[in-house]
């Protein structure tokens, strides 16, 4: 897996999940990847990757034939029609309800949508309200 260009400066450096049907989860993340502005970094024989996530089978080398286990990821949207676009896709491309998009009382102007991946990972976009960023995301260029 090559790449000429990363984003870095948050917490998590890159997750990788383990499916058992790549073709079902690649349609599911291409879709709520194009509504939040993610780029599909790259596909390759049994996987395929987008910023921090990697998602392949349980044939790669790093899953060592073991699938991983259920998951909660968030993905950062940038306004509240970002994240109920992103529950659009996601139950039109395989994702099952699991909290449809509005404020939640984690903070003042949380507002979020949660659905179930085709492997049962429990994934969100949320928006945190305005706020002002001192830069999007560190860039490494190679």
């Amino acid at each position: 897996m090559e790449t000429q260009e990363l984003h870095r400066g948050r917490l998590i450096d890159h997750i990788q999940l383990v499916v058992r049907d790549l073709a079902a989860s690649q349609a599911f993340y291409e879709a709520v990847f194009e509504v939040l502005k993610v780029p599909v970094g790259g596909t390759g024989e049994g996987y395929f990757w987008a910023d921090e996530l990697f998602v392949s089978t349980a044939d790669s080398e790093a899953a060592q034939g073991q699938l991983t286990g259920r998951h909660h990821l968030a993905f950062q949207a940038q306004d509240p029609a970002m994240v109920d676009a992103f529950h659009k896709a996601a139950l039109a491309n395989g994702g099952t309800d699991n909290g449809p998009p509005g404020e939640r009382p984690y903070h003042p102007g949380y507002y979020a949508a949660f659905v179930l991946d085709p492997d049962g990972n429990n994934i969100e976009a949320v928006f945190h309200g305005k706020a002002q960023r001192s830069a999007p995301s560190v860039k490494l260029t190679f």
